[in-house]
């Protein structure tokens, strides 16, 4: 029996041209699944070095260029520049590291990135010269169904016989499912028309029932197993291959002609539904990718966020900006580990990070900059300070020259540090200048020991002569005192740990002579003082220690003064018969006669300086 009723139509026969338009591939479909598969490409080309990269497109360029082969070219390229780009970046750290600048830095050519360019330019001459066929093929099948159309309009119009018109009709059905691809702009309105047409066909032409049914019941077979395939699908683990299946499905469904008109609304609606889940798990897919890409665009946005946050003004040593530098590291580090963000958004998220470390980076060789410069000016002052301890290692003026390098040393400690491989140089230069002129002090000092320990004894033995004076003539015992204490200070040092010792005895046994003998306080004090003065006197700044001494009294004396007069004037204020204003006017009358005093002993004290001088 013939096959009257089978058809190639693009939608359901009742009509529902909108429901089926929703199961049709959409341009969005179409991107979502290139990402996917530029996302699965992605995760192999990752592994790949750059050579097996160029290895792997030289392969793709020679075969046949399709979209799959071009969402992985696109990938392989972007890869092939993200291992470019850390190469680079490596080489840089490592030029920046080693005291270059950033100005001087230039990206060496790299031979593998030529070969890259030109395999690209091949593909994409290839892919051109292919997409302008296909576009030639799609408009002349454009052109072929129009025709196919105005065939059939023209057998919905002829008085022919049925036979005849119903072989053209099948021939003409034939022909349509072998004209494949046409523009997409005009798909829609092709199918309308020709299920117009093919429609009114059916219905204008009174066919027998029993060719009728026959396609009808071929057909309703072919759309149940169809119904049957898109629900096994529905369980389907890869929803991409799922959906890519469906995408066929449907092609198959719209190439199958009607079913009875009473089976027709209940059959597509099981097709459309079993399309639905199918449809709705591929975009549950697509929008857990988003969300995941999202949360890589916020992650991502919070690693610019903590670079671009630093507070430079708390990076002031070596140690901060080490400090800091690992944590920014660690950034980076952490960054390669996140995954692609929303495509609007991912080139735009990296220019940000990049400016942001570019800023970090920039600021850091600011600093060891400056620290390098502040370095090289300290090493120079550190060599000044070798050269001044290397001058006066030689000197025998024991206690000028410690003094000297004493404060050498202290003026060492305030200068900052100076560049590593200078460091240690330097400072052996300075301590062992050092270390030779107190070599020789303690050389020196051990020799004095026996001097030393000689005038301890002498010193005792004078103290037993200053306890021993017993003269009753008042005069001639002071005088002997007098002559004993200048004795004392001809006899050089004695040895420190029993300076202390000896100096309290010395003084208890001239203090208790001058009891006996009923000296005053201040009589005592100035005799003190004279004797304080020769110690002054000595050694080569003896007349400087003087004057400096003088210089002292002279301001106490002008402070004493200032007080005096100030006393003498609020004493003038003071009421004896006012309350409490007795005791208080006492008071103030003892301290001005104990600034007089002390006035008259520092005037004494200031002749006797100026007689030592003269």
């Amino acid at each position: 029996m013939m096959d009257t009723h089978e058809t190639n139509l693009p939608v359901e026969e009742n009509g529902k041209l909108e429901e089926t338009k929703a199961q049709v591939t959409t341009p969005e479909n179409t991107v979502e699944t290139t990402e996917t598969a530029t996302e699965e490409v992605a995760v192999v080309t990752g592994k790949l070095s750059k050579e097996e990269i160029l290895e792997k497109l030289t392969s793709l360029v020679e075969a046949t260029t399709t979209d799959a082969i071009r969402n992985e070219v696109e990938v392989l390229k972007q890869t092939y520049y993200k291992i470019h780009r850390n190469e680079v970046d490596e080489l840089k750290k490592a030029f920046l590291e080693n005291g270059g600048e950033e100005k001087d830095f230039i990206v060496p050519e790299d031979e593998t990135e030529n070969k890259l360019k030109e395999l690209l330019t091949i593909y994409k001459e290839k892919r051109a010269a292919i997409q302008a066929e296909e576009e030639r093929i799609k408009a002349a099948n454009y052109a072929l169904k129009l025709q196919l159309i105005d065939q059939l309009k023209a057998l919905t119009e002829s008085q022919e016989d049925f036979n005849k018109l119903y072989n053209k009709f099948k021939e003409i059905q034939q022909k349509w499912k072998e004209i494949k691809l046409v523009p997409q702009e005009y798909v829609n309105d092709l199918w309308k028309s020709y299920q117009i047409y093919s429609e009114k066909f059916y219905d204008i032409i009174k066919i027998n029932n029993q060719f009728r049914d026959y396609d009808f019941k071929k057909n309703l077979e072919l759309k149940t197993a169809l119904c049957e395939t898109v629900e096994k699908l529905q369980t389907e683990p890869d929803v991409i291959s799922a959906f890519h299946q469906l995408q066929k499905l449907h092609q198959q469904w719209r190439e199958i002609g009607p079913v009875a008109k009473e089976l027709r609304e209940d059959l597509w609606g099981r097709f459309k539904t079993a399309s639905t889940v199918i449809n709705k798990r591929h975009q549950d897919h697509f929008d857990v990718l988003k969300a995941k890409e999202q949360d890589n665009l916020d992650a991502k946005t919070a690693i610019c966020e903590q670079i671009e946050n630093i507070d430079y003004t708390t990076l002031k040593s070596f140690k901060d900006w080490e400090e800091k530098n690992k944590e920014v590291i660690a950034l980076q580090d952490k960054w390669k580990t996140i995954g692609f963000a929303p495509k609007k958004s991912n080139v735009k998220i990296f220019e940000r990070f990049r400016a942001a470390c570019d800023v970090y980076f920039t600021r850091k060789n600011e600093f060891y900059k400056v620290i390098k410069e502040e370095m090289e000016k300290n090493l120079a002052l550190k060599k000044v300070l070798c050269e001044k301890a290397e001058a006066l290692k030689d000197s025998t003026d024991w206690k000028n020259t410690t003094d000297k390098l004493i404060a050498l040393q202290k003026e060492w400690k305030t200068i900052g540090s100076v560049a590593r491989k200078h460091s240690d140089i330097v400072w052996k230069r300075f301590i062992t200048a050092c270390d030779y002129f107190f070599e020789q002090k303690n050389k020196n000092t051990f020799s004095q020991k026996n001097v030393e320990q000689t005038n301890l004894t002498a010193k005792k033995a004078l103290i037993e002569e200053i306890k021993a004076i017993d003269e009753a003539d008042h005069d001639k015992a002071l005088a002997s005192l007098k002559k004993l204490m200048a004795e004392w200070n001809t006899i050089g040092h004695v040895p420190f740990k029993d300076k202390d010792k000896i100096y309290k005895e010395y003084h208890e046994a001239v203090d208790k002579q001058f009891d006996r003998l009923r000296i005053d306080q201040s009589d005592r004090k100035m005799q003190a003082f004279r004797n304080n003065l020769n110690d002054l006197s000595s050694g080569e700044r003896g007349k400087g220690k003087l004057y400096n001494e003088r210089e002292k009294l002279v301001r106490i004396y002008e402070r004493m003064k200032n007080e005096l007069q100030t006393y003498e004037n609020n004493i003038g204020f003071l009421s004896i018969s006012s309350k409490g204003g007795g005791g208080l006017f006492k008071e103030m009358e003892r301290k001005i006669e104990k600034l007089k005093e002390e006035m008259a002993l520092t005037i004494k004290k200031i002749e006797a300086i100026d007689e030592n001088l003269e």
